[in-house]
């Protein structure tokens, strides 16, 4: 199932993009080590070969809206043309049955247009959801998370978010933006004030996680440490507030991989 998706995907690729283009080639390395991410998770969850190649398959096509707003409109930044990218990557795949040069059969295409639909929301609405749906959800949730890690670690700022360097060292952290991280709540877009705000957001995703593998793909990498290591804080205040995050979130993800190792005893 997986290994046909990939070469059409590949295909697409291709014939549409310059893949020595920055942004393309990290949307594709991102694209690949999702895929990798939600096998390592399906893998640690013991789940059937089925839904390990069914959520490679959802992993390999979960931003191809990204890929379509490129070559559409010359952006990836969703901001500059109020687009939902996993809804473009819905409607490309599905509106005109595209989706069949993908995969054969169309017994899994009520679970891969919600898994992609539902990838980049705020929050996870299981509501009229069947367990198989739901698990899919958190399995692409989770996967792209994850490596969202790896690539604020390595990515170009600037081009990832629209803010520089400078911009984070010298930000002041919101007061909504810093109670809500240290109430273990992710961050909405619209609360984010100042730069750092921005950043801050992206580690407040490991309060999203569906699934300890993830947490534990972090914590082995060293992320959280190395995503506030990325900066010299000007501000004393906001240097202090780092440090409680910091000390925060790594207890955070000790203690749920703590609980999980017991459970599983």
């Amino acid at each position: 199932m997986y290994e046909k998706a990939k070469k059409r995907f590949d295909k697409y690729i291709q014939d549409n993009f310059d893949i020595d283009n920055e942004i393309v080639k990290r949307k594709y390395d991102h694209t690949c080590n999702v895929v990798k991410m939600v096998e390592y998770i399906c893998d640690d969850l013991n789940l059937t070969c089925e839904d390990k190649e069914l959520a490679k398959v959802i992993a390999l096509l979960h931003d191809i809206g990204r890929f379509e707003q490129s070559r559409q409109y010359s952006s990836l930044i969703e901001a500059s043309k109020k687009i939902d990218h996993a809804a473009l990557g819905v409607k490309v795949l599905f509106d005109n049955n595209w989706i069949r040069e993908f995969i054969e059969q169309d017994s899994y295409d009520n679970i891969i247009e919600l898994a992609i639909f539902n990838h980049n929301k705020y929050k996870l609405e299981t509501d009229n959801l069947n367990d198989k749906e739901i698990l899919h959800c958190k399995l692409i949730r989770d996967a792209d998370k994850a490596d969202n890690f790896r690539v604020k670690v390595t990515g170009d700022i600037n081009s990832m978010a629209k803010i520089t360097k400078y911009e984070v060292e010298n930000s002041n952290i919101s007061d909504k933006v810093f109670n809500d991280f240290m109430s273990k709540k992710t961050i909405l877009s619209s609360d984010r004030k100042t730069a750092i705000d921005i950043w801050i957001s992206y580690i407040a995703f490991i309060f999203d996680f569906n699934f300890t593998s993830g947490l534990k793909y972090i914590y082995d990498e060293n992320y959280i440490n190395i995503l506030i290591d990325r900066f010299n804080y000007k501000n004393p205040a906001t240097k202090d507030k780092m440090e409680l995050i910091r000390l925060f979130a790594n207890d955070y993800i000790s203690d749920k991989l703590e609980i999980a190792k017991h459970l599983k005893k």
